[in-house]
């Protein structure tokens, strides 16, 4: 392991503004358990049963030689909003499900780095599907000790179009602001930028020690009004976190928003190059929150994308206290820029396979080691999982595949290393007999497969019923309420 140092409806009332921030704040306390295009609602295509010896989807086309190269990423956006599809009894575009942020949306059973940087872990699992196994490669950054991370200067771009009057949307972020703000620390500094047909700077960057008073003033004052300018907002709130950069700090620009664009520019790309320049030249990243039962899952994406960051998507309560509690605060501090992992298959073993999901995150085999192409930026305590679909080659024992991490230091952008390694002895000989979070990351992969109409053609792929059980089995054996709720997203999706 490589032990080079790397740090890395709208309340009317201040009153009510305050007892919502302060019950999220409780639940913050208590622990950490916890897609454009219309609404499709005839019902989920069923799961293939028969796929001969393995999927044959153009976008999941097997590899012409032997590596595997992509950018680290721990987007969740796309299986949040998919289980807020099914939970109000449709179903999601399948342009919108990304297996890769459904198996990163759960907790898994890497073991944790001693020192900073990544561990690496390798295990798989046979399918019923004969020589067809399945990979799991999982990367993982020890957690922060709570003690020290930089100052955060971060800057609000909060949608406030006439789309956001919607309960659980304004009234959601107004919340998580008001909880995020008192969890802040004095050296920490917050901006406030609003967007509906224009844009507005409601607060310069503002130290939070002896100002939260004020800020949550701001907050508080937030009102829909009326058309989505998203191209004015981005501008804005990149320009006020660039007045506002601040040395030796995390600068993150933090998009709360619908992502429905129908004012101003409303071209993505003409939105992206806004977001790129400023990236480049300031190291200023994106964290886009999704909020609303219509959002623009794709727009949200490539911004967080082009902007070095990640996406989530909230819908209650209890995501946005995990999003604001947990995960942006994880964000704050990186622990590595521009990290790729590259998978090694051994040609005297495997004789195909395909990485499940990344479509958007693929790196050419040739620039793994290269630092001017972008990777993905990870903080401390994240895990990503990648799942391969892998073909032995009959009769074949031996090594199968060694997995690459490479990232630069946050701060002085030397590259680092670390790998990990598994033999074909060491698969288990059934996914259902491997490991519980081996198991957990087999089922949301499956079901995110069935969700997109076999895209992805995992092999030997169960029922939705038959996952619906498997789901449910797993969340008596981890206690973890988010399996829980991914049988009860799968049970949904089986009725349709």
């Amino acid at each position: 392991m490589d032990r080079h140092r790397t740090r890395r409806g709208t309340r009317g009332s201040l009153l009510a503004v305050a007892a919502a921030g302060a019950l999220l704040l409780t639940a913050c306390g208590a622990g950490e358990d916890h897609a454009n295009g219309p609404n499709y609602s005839k019902g989920l295509p069923a799961p293939s049963q028969a796929r001969g010896d393995g999927p044959t989807s153009s976008a999941t086309a097997p590899s012409s030689g032997h590596l595997s190269t992509f950018a680290l990423d721990v987007d969740t956006a796309s299986y949040g909003y998919a289980r807020r599809t099914l939970a109000d009894g449709g179903r999601p575009d399948p342009a919108t499900v990304r297996p890769e942020e459904f198996v990163n949306s759960f907790r898994q059973d890497y073991r944790t780095p001693e020192h900073n940087g990544f561990t690496v872990t390798v295990d798989g699992a046979r399918t019923s599907r004969p020589d067809w196994s399945l990979v799991r490669v999982g990367l993982t950054t020890r957690p922060a000790d709570g003690t020290e991370r930089p100052p955060a200067a971060l800057t609000f771009v909060i949608d406030v179009s006439g789309s956001m009057d919607e309960p659980g949307r304004l009234d959601l972020a107004k919340k998580s602001l008001d909880t995020l703000t008192d969890r802040l620390r004095d050296d920490d500094s917050v901006a406030i930028v609003t967007f509906s047909e224009h844009a507005e700077r409601v607060l310069p960057m503002t130290r939070l020690g002896g100002h939260r008073t004020e800020i949550h003033r701001a907050v508080d004052r937030l009102r829909a009004l009326y058309s989505t300018n998203l191209g004015e907002g981005v501008e804005t709130g990149y320009a006020t976190a660039v007045e506002g950069l601040r040395k030796d700090a995390t600068n993150r620009v933090v998009l709360i928003s619908d992502a429905l664009a129908n004012d101003g520019e409303t071209a993505p790309d003409a939105i992206l190059r806004r977001i790129d320049g400023d990236r480049r030249e300031y190291g200023i990243t994106l964290f886009g929150v999704g909020v609303g039962s219509d959002y623009g899952d794709k727009l949200m994406e490539r911004l967080a994308d082009k902007g070095d960051g990640h996406t989530a998507y909230v819908s209650d309560t209890a995501t946005a206290t995990d999003v604001f509690c947990r995960q942006l605060p994880q964000n704050i501090d990186l622990v590595a820029r521009d990290a790729k992992a590259q998978v090694t298959f051994d040609p005297h073993t495997v004789a195909e396979f395909r990485l499940i999901g990344y479509q958007d995150r693929r790196v050419a085999d040739e620039d793994f080691r290269n630092d001017r192409v972008d990777g993905g930026e990870i903080g401390p305590g994240h895990t990503v999982t990648a799942l391969y679909a892998v073909r032995t080659n009959p009769g074949t024992d031996g090594h199968l595949a060694t997995a690459t991490v490479r990232w630069l230091d946050p701060d002085t952008r030397t590259p680092h290393e670390n790998t990990g390694s598994m033999e074909t002895a060491a698969l288990h000989d059934s996914v259902w007999s491997a490991s519980p979070r081996f198991q957990v990351t087999a089922v949301a992969a499956y079901f995110a497969d069935a969700l997109a109409g076999g895209e992805y053609g995992i092999p030997a792929a169960p029922s939705l019923t038959a996952l619906q059980a498997r789901a449910k089995a797993l969340a008596r054996v981890t206690e973890d309420k988010d399996v829980a709720d991914l049988s009860t997203a799968i049970g949904e999706a089986a009725r349709l």
